[in-house]
């Protein structure tokens, strides 16, 4: 009889623990669901960090809606980490330069370049100098030869604008790294950039048109002290790429249908016009991945593709 209640009791004092586990799945398994249906998408950071949660926040809000599923941005620390997380699949779509976008491409079979800005089929990097540096004006590509002997600074090693199209024209020009006086500097961005030309840490160095232009407008730089001194020829440079992965989880038209939501981006209503204004384009447009060819042959020339 003793054993009788024991076992009764024991049977009894152990539903609520079942009752807990059988809880906790269908929570974990929802979570992991919920993990699965956000789209993720990132950026190389080539601006200051700030400016680019504000950017991939509000379009983050904007592609939500129109997808009608849980959207995220995640920043990344560099642009080999953004590389790197689109590879292993942390990130869905990434707004790349066009060498990042192009090594990307390269590492996830069946990626795509889906859209672009309107700015970005005739894109400009803008080479500046201090002016105490004694360099002036630039009118030819072969005159980069004015830059030997003076200190020099990219942005990033893995920017289109800030380091391979810049490195491809000095050596068209016959200008080799080793020609600039000490080391030449890598900034890790656009902004850093000309803040190390401003407080003269360089005599000069590069970066992309369309953050020199913006922060003209800002009336963030000192014309005083800093200027351009000559603005490359065009080329290709950013883009979105998107995972194929993504078909799996939303569907095979859903790049299509991401891709329909950037080019519905409407400066005539002021949301959207926000979001555009702050990637400095009046629209978005369809791009594919042929159009990178040009910077995926200067990426293998200067062995930053292998």
């Amino acid at each position: 009889m003793k054993r009788l209640l024991v076992s009764g009791f024991l049977s009894l004092s152990l539903l609520p623990l079942a009752a807990c586990s059988n809880n906790s799945s269908p929570n974990s398994s929802a979570n992991s669901a919920a993990q699965t249906k956000t789209f993720v998408t990132g950026a190389i950071p080539d601006q200051d960090a700030e400016k680019l949660q504000r950017l991939y926040g509000k379009l983050s809000q904007y592609l939500e809606a129109e997808l009608k599923i849980p959207v995220s941005y995640k920043p990344v620390t560099d642009y080999t980490a953004a590389v790197t997380a689109f590879k292993v699949g942390d990130l869905d779509m990434v707004w790349f330069g066009g060498l990042t976008g192009v090594q990307a491409r390269l590492q996830v079979p069946g990626a795509e370049a889906l859209a672009q800005r309107d700015i970005d089929a005739k894109f400009h990097s803008v080479f500046i100098a201090n002016k105490n540096s004694g360099i002036g004006p630039i009118n030819d590509v072969k005159e980069l030869t004015a830059l030997k002997g003076h200190s020099f600074t990219f942005g990033s090693e893995s920017s289109t604008s800030g380091r391979l199209m810049p490195q491809y024209f000095l050596q068209q020009a016959g200008v080799k790294l080793e020609d600039f006086k000490g080391q030449s500097g890598f900034s890790q961005n656009h902004d850093a950039t000309i803040a190390l030309v401003t407080a003269g840490t360089y005599d000069a160095g590069v970066l992309n048109e369309q953050v020199w232009q913006k922060r003209l407008q800002e009336g963030k730089i000192d014309r005083s002290k800093i200027d351009v001194i000559w603005r490359s020829p065009e080329y290709y440079d950013y883009h979105w790429v998107i995972n194929p992965s993504v078909k799996q989880r939303f569907g095979d038209d859903f790049p299509q249908k991401v891709q329909a939501a950037l080019m519905k981006l409407d400066p005539n209503v002021p949301e959207q016009k926000e979001i555009l204004e702050l990637f400095g384009a009046t629209k978005f447009v369809p791009t594919k991945n042929e159009n990178y060819a040009r910077i995926e042959q200067v990426g293998r020339e200067i062995g930053k593709i292998k």
